[in-house]
């Protein structure tokens, strides 16, 4: 399969199952990063701001990713809830067999955005 050169090739080429659920992240992301763009980095969609990455998303067989996390120094409520989900240190895995947390990728989302206007410039 080729690399996808935009979000909509990457989530066309996805199997059939996967595909309306990352849809569904999609739109969640994006009504959480309000005006962000979208971009292909490292292979798999991103949502930008300011031309920086803040979240990236990505469908696999059995579940959906987003990365990175978000600091969540100081929330421990953020926390507790994210920690069924992680998968590795920057990493979200949600498994297809369960509904979405829709809610809680629109406040990762958000925290992400948050974290990227409030840090000092660094590259991507």
């Amino acid at each position: 399969m080729a690399a996808a050169k935009t979000v909509d090739d990457y989530l066309a080429a996805l199997p059939e199952e996967v595909r309306p659920v990352l849809q569904e992240v999609r739109r969640t992301l994006h009504a959480a990063v309000p005006g962000a763009g979208e971009t292909i980095s490292y292979g798999i969609p991103a949502l930008t701001s300011g031309g920086r990455a803040v979240v990236h998303f990505a469908g696999w067989k059995h579940h959906i990713s987003v990365y990175p996390v978000p600091d969540t120094a100081g929330d421990a409520a953020l926390e507790a809830e994210l920690t069924p989900y992680r998968a590795g240190r920057g990493t979200l895995k949600f498994p297809l067999n369960h509904p979405v947390p829709l809610p809680l990728l629109a406040r990762v989302a958000a925290r992400l955005l948050e974290q990227r206007t409030h840090r000092p410039e660094d590259p991507d």
